[in-house]
């Protein structure tokens, strides 16, 4: 009986620890979110708008210069029980040399990216370990560093904004053994994240290329299986009064906010009921070898070419080379579109 106590007592703290995240995430992203408190100016309260924003002022580049990693935050024993809800688990198959800089460029997305999050942004995994006198870097959307407070709490886990000016910032200016991670095909990828898929969005992707040329990083392919098994994506038949609504609230949530609605679901707060928490399912992101890449100032359209069509294979011989020993069937192919 105590046994099934302490067992039920770490399903409760890891289904909480999921929870706490996944509304932060799917919200934070949202303009009204954003501006929400430089409203307060309107109100008895505009000393907290004008403290906030005369931080902001202050403070502005920090976020673009690595900002303000700790630790302590990176550990927080939160972070444990977030691995273990699916589990989460970080595969090395190359050593990353300190005397380089890097790109790790992630695939897929999936609906939420948990994986990128867990591995890169945390230290549950192990990342210091795994690859020591390595600084990593997660890459997401500049818009939540305008957020007072929530700048704060990102920055302290590693989270930069994913702007060339950030970017090379981190590669060029900070010395050797930093690694960029990027999740290259963005919220647009999300959609194609279903269950059983291994579809990623690359072909058109070239400006992480672009920046790996103009700072010598060395490209690094990664790829997180199971990532796309924690949630079911609903797609609803053309023709359909519920396909009409769904286009229309997507291209309208993208027209107004810059984001793609993925219509989701996944779990409840128990295992067996609905709800919006992904699955648990395990996901495991291996990190592949690098790829070296020249420094050019200025590079040409053919040379870009070049080194995404080598990415691109580097990829595709990480995903058949691990596809089979994390879940996938042998003739399971990585579409790439």
């Amino acid at each position: 009986m105590a046994f099934l106590s302490r067992l039920n007592l770490q399903e409760i703290l890891q289904t909480l620890s999921v929870l706490q995240w996944v509304p932060v995430y799917v919200f934070l992203g949202a303009i009204p979110i954003i501006l929400i408190p430089y409203f307060l100016v309107f109100t008895k309260f505009w000393m907290v708008s004008v403290l906030a924003l005369a931080w902001l002022a202050y403070d502005w580049n920090t976020h673009n210069q690595g900002g303000r990693r700790s630790a302590w935050v990176r550990n927080w024993t939160i972070w444990k029980y977030f691995r273990n809800y699916f589990p989460v688990k970080l595969v090395k198959t190359h050593d990353l040399s300190p005397r380089h800089n890097y790109i790790i460029v992630n695939h897929p997305h999936g609906v939420l990216p948990y994986g990128v999050f867990i591995n890169f942004a945390t230290e549950t995994t192990g990342f210091a370990r795994i690859f020591p006198a390595i600084t990593p870097y997660v890459a997401t959307l500049e818009g939540i560093f305008w957020i007072p407070l929530v700048r704060e709490y990102v920055m302290s886990m590693g989270v930069c904004p994913v702007s060339e000016l950030a970017l090379k910032y981190l590669l060029t200016q900070k010395g050797s053994g930093n690694a960029v991670v990027i999740s290259v095909g963005g919220a647009t990828e999300a959609l194609l994240c279903h269950p059983g898929a291994s579809t990623v969005l690359l072909k058109q992707r070239k400006g992480f290329v672009k920046v790996a040329l103009k700072t010598g990083a060395y490209l690094v392919p990664s790829y997180s299986f199971g990532q796309n098994e924690v949630h079911n994506q609903e797609t609803f038949p053309e023709g359909t009064w519920k396909r009409f609504f769904q286009k229309t609230f997507q291209n309208t949530f993208k027209k107004i906010l810059g984001l793609n609605f993925c219509t989701f679901h996944g779990r409840g707060l128990t295992r067996g009921s609905w709800g919006f928490l992904p699955f648990n399912h395990p996901i495991t992101t291996v990190v592949g070898e690098p790829l070296p890449i020249p420094r050019i100032k200025k590079p040409d359209k053919e040379t870009v070419d070049k080194y995404h069509a080598l990415y691109i294979n580097a990829l595709q011989k990480l995903f058949d080379e691990h596809k089979v020993q994390y879940g996938l069937s042998e003739t399971q192919e990585l579409t790439i579109v």
